[in-house]
C-alpha cells in the first residue's frame, strides 16, 4: 500500500521518478530573510507571501506587484496588524483572505496564533479583519488554514483531544450556521506534530507539512489513506515549509533552508508548468 502511495506521490511532484525541486528566486522577492507562504491574488496578481528573520522568527505577510521590470519591492500587506502573522490563503475568488496571527483582540495581546479572515469590498479595498469564533480557533495554537474543493476547512492546531502534539483538523458550517470541528484522524495524524495540511486542487491528495518533512495522503470512499513520507529529493533537511498549489495541482512552491548561506528561499516541485509561478513581467 504505502509503495503505491509513494508511487503517487511521485506524480504528485511531476513524473514517476524523483526529480529535484529548482530553485525560484526572484530579485526584489528572495532576500537573505526567509522567504514562505506564497500566495497569489486571483484579482490582481499581486504576490502574497510571509517574510521572517532568518531563524523563522518575526514572520510578517508582505506583499509585491508585477511591474515593467519584475517583482516589485515588497511592503507590509494593507491587513497588517500588531502582532506576528503567516500562511495567507485566498479564498471566494479573491473576495477573502484567510490567515494566522497573534494580534491584539479586543485590546487584548495574545500571545497563541488564531485564525483570520477579512473580505475585499467591489472597490478593491481590504475591510476590518476578524478573528474566527471558537471552535476553529482555541486557547492553543492554530495554524495554515487551507480549504478543500469539497468546502471543508483544514488547518493544525495545538489544541486539547488531538492524537499528538499539534495535528491536523477540519471544520465546515452545519445547516443552521454553526461551526462544527473535528480531528482528521489518525491516518495523517501522530503522536508528534502535524501543522499543514494542504489539499490538491481536484481534492484527491493531501500534501501534509510536519515535524518529520512532507507526507502524502489520498482521499479513498474510506477517508484518507494512511501517510507515505516524499523522499530526500523534497525533504532535504526538515526546513520544508509553506507549499502551495499550481492552479492545475501538477506543480508546487514551497520554502526551506537549503543550508547554502542563503537562507529560506522558495523552490518548486512537480512538472513544469509555461505561467506558473506568473511570469513577471508578463510575457505577450
Amino acid at each position: 500500500m504505502k509503495t503505491a502511495l509513494v508511487a503517487s506521490a511521485m506524480v504528485l511532484i511531476g513524473g514517476t521518478a524523483p526529480s529535484a525541486p529548482i530553485a525560484w528566486q526572484p530579485p526584489r522577492v528572495s532576500s537573505d530573510q526567509f522567504e514562505a507562504y506564497a500566495a497569489f491574488d486571483p484579482m490582481n496578481g499581486d504576490l502574497w507571501f510571509v517574510r521572517s528573520k532568518p531563524d523563522f522568527t518575526g514572520w510578517r505577510i508582505k506583499v509585491s506587484r508585477c511591474g515593467r521590470d519584475g517583482w516589485q519591492e515588497p511592503v507590509d500587506a494593507p491587513i497588517a496588524g500588531d502582532g506576528v502573522e503567516a500562511d495567507p490563503i485566498f479564498a471566494d475568488h479573491g473576495r477573502s483572505l484567510w490567515f494566522i496571527s497573534n494580534r491584539s483582540t479586543d485590546g487584548i495581546k495574545r500571545s497563541d496564533m488564531d485564525i483570520w479572515r477579512v473580505s475585499r469590498g467591489r472597490d478593491g479595498k481590504w475591510g476590518t479583519p476578524e478573528r474566527l469564533p471558537a471552535p476553529i480557533n482555541s486557547t492553543a495554537q492554530e495554524w495554515f488554514p487551507r480549504f478543500a474543493p469539497d468546502g471543508w476547512l483544514y488547518f493544525g492546531s495545538a489544541r486539547h483531544g488531538g492524537l499528538g502534539k499539534t495535528d491536523i483538523w477540519r471544520a465546515r458550517r452545519d445547516r443552521g450556521g454553526k461551526w462544527i470541528v473535528e480531528n482528521a484522524g489518525p491516518a495523517v495524524n501522530s503522536a508528534s506534530d502535524e501543522y499543514e495540511p494542504l489539499i490538491s486542487p481536484d481534492g484527491k491528495t493531501m500534501l501534509l507539512g510536519t515535524g518529520d518533512g512532507y507526507y502524502v495522503s489520498k482521499w479513498t470512499p474510506r477517508g484518507w489513506s494512511a501517510r507515505a513520507k516524499l523522499g530526500a529529493e523534497i525533504n532535504l533537511n526538515g526546513s520544508e515549509t509553506g507549499a502551495t498549489y499550481s492552479p492545475t495541482g501538477k506543480s508546487w512552491l514551497f520554502a526551506r533552508d537549503a543550508k547554502d548561506g542563503k537562507s529560506g528561499e522558495f523552490f518548486l516541485a512537480g512538472k513544469r508548468e509555461a505561467n506558473w509561478p506568473p511570469t513577471c513581467p508578463t510575457r505577450n
